[in-house]
């Protein structure tokens, strides 16, 4: 089956060419400590030979940048930079990467006085500098907060798109083109929506295509494989990712879903589900990544899954989250929302903070909260 696809223009990343047409690019993200040279390149290689187009790598700061530096002499596939709340990094990476990311929403934790457009400016003048393209990446649990002061706080599409869509024309306006643009939501009928409005009225951009915090296999890959299944479909997409909640070992399940799905849908062996409607229990668990502050989340969302099983006929949400950086923002839609320090986890109920407790104490003092919550329920749900 020759799979439609939507006009987006061309976007070299090293050696891989996105849009117009090209092969959907597959790609993954380390999620070993970038500080930690061998580990890193260990995993690159793996992913690599999992069959990865593109590796993501994230860098906080001064000294993952020095290790990035090592990284790139000992690997050739393309890289891509997640750069976090210090946008500065970009002029010290970009030499050795072919892509930078950016979330606009993270935009203003450093130097917040000034405005986001300088500091966009800044990135796309060292990305042409330096022959690198460019993802304008806009997460559910980021939003540039400019932009949900104006809609109402139900609706989470709206201000993603925004803000979309205002970097696209701002990049634009400076003659920066070499960019996509990725819209990820943990929920995938929020993916579909969003991404296909931004489609509607920007077919001309690639779109990189991600249900952010899907979980653990196989609910993450069935969740990712409704959004991306309906969303190719139709055109749309020019690189993928499948984030799971694996160990690291396990990382190249992200790569080898990936190509799964790509394979069925231009086979033909779909499963469309228009209406994504949780009948149960759902929980959401963000991949493992070098952001992660304590490898232990990992065995940690797997308990809580193990541990909520007697509720799964009970329509609630719990996030299980790796990280601050996104940690906070993005558990605030689940019922129950758990985001993990080094030495602690923060137990949240939607944006109300319940407290901080150690990695033994969190699971009974979770299942007293979700017992809580059940009681509460229409005896039908």
């Amino acid at each position: 089956m020759q799979l439609p696809r939507n006009p987006t223009r061309e976007v070299k990343i090293g050696a891989v060419v996105i849009g117009n047409a090209h092969p959907i690019a597959v790609q993954s993200m380390t999620a070993t400590k970038t500080s930690n040279i061998d580990a890193t390149v260990a995993q690159i290689h793996s992913l690599e030979q999992a069959g990865a187009d593109i590796v993501r790598i994230a860098v906080d700061n001064k000294r993952e940048a020095a290790a990035l530096i090592e990284i790139r002499k000992q690997t050739s596939v393309p890289l891509t930079v997640d750069l976090q709340e210090n946008y500065r990094l970009a002029e010290v990476i970009a030499p050795y990467v072919n892509k930078l990311r950016y979330n606009p929403g993270h935009l203003y934790h450093h130097e917040p006085e000034k405005p986001w457009q300088e500091k966009v400016r800044f990135i796309a003048e060292v990305a042409k500098a330096n022959d690198c393209a460019l993802r304008v990446g806009v997460n559910c649990g980021s939003v540039d907060p400019a932009k949900l002061e104006k809609y109402d706080p139900d609706d989470s599409i709206s201000p993603m798109l925004e803000s979309a869509l205002d970097h696209c024309e701002f990049l634009e306006s400076i003659d920066f083109t070499r960019f996509c643009v990725s819209l990820k939501d943990s929920d995938p009928a929020k993916v579909i929506e969003v991404n296909t409005r931004f489609a509607a009225q920007r077919p001309d951009i690639p779109l990189h295509l991600g249900v952010t915090e899907a979980g653990m296999p196989p609910d993450g890959v069935i969740k990712t494989r409704m959004a991306f299944e309906q969303l190719i479909s139709k055109g749309i997409g020019d690189t993928i990712r499948v984030s799971l909640t694996v160990p690291n070992d396990r990382k190249g399940e992200e790569i080898e879903a990936g190509h799964t799905i790509l394979n069925d849908i231009a086979a033909g062996r779909v499963r469309t589900v228009v209406d994504f409607d949780q009948k149960g229990l759902n929980i959401i668990s963000c991949p493992s990544c070098s952001r992660v502050e304590n490898e232990v989340f990992v065995d940690l969302a797997a308990d809580v899954k193990k541990m909520t099983e007697y509720a799964k006929d009970h329509k609630i949400t719990i996030a299980v989250m790796g990280c601050r950086v996104n940690g906070p923002g993005e558990t605030d839609d689940a019922d129950l929302g758990l985001w993990c320090g080094p030495n602690y986890v923060n137990l949240k109920k939607g944006s109300e903070s319940l407290g901080r407790y150690s990695y033994d104490e969190i699971l009974p003092r979770l299942k007293g909260e979700l017992d809580s919550l059940i009681e509460q329920l229409p005896t039908n749900v």
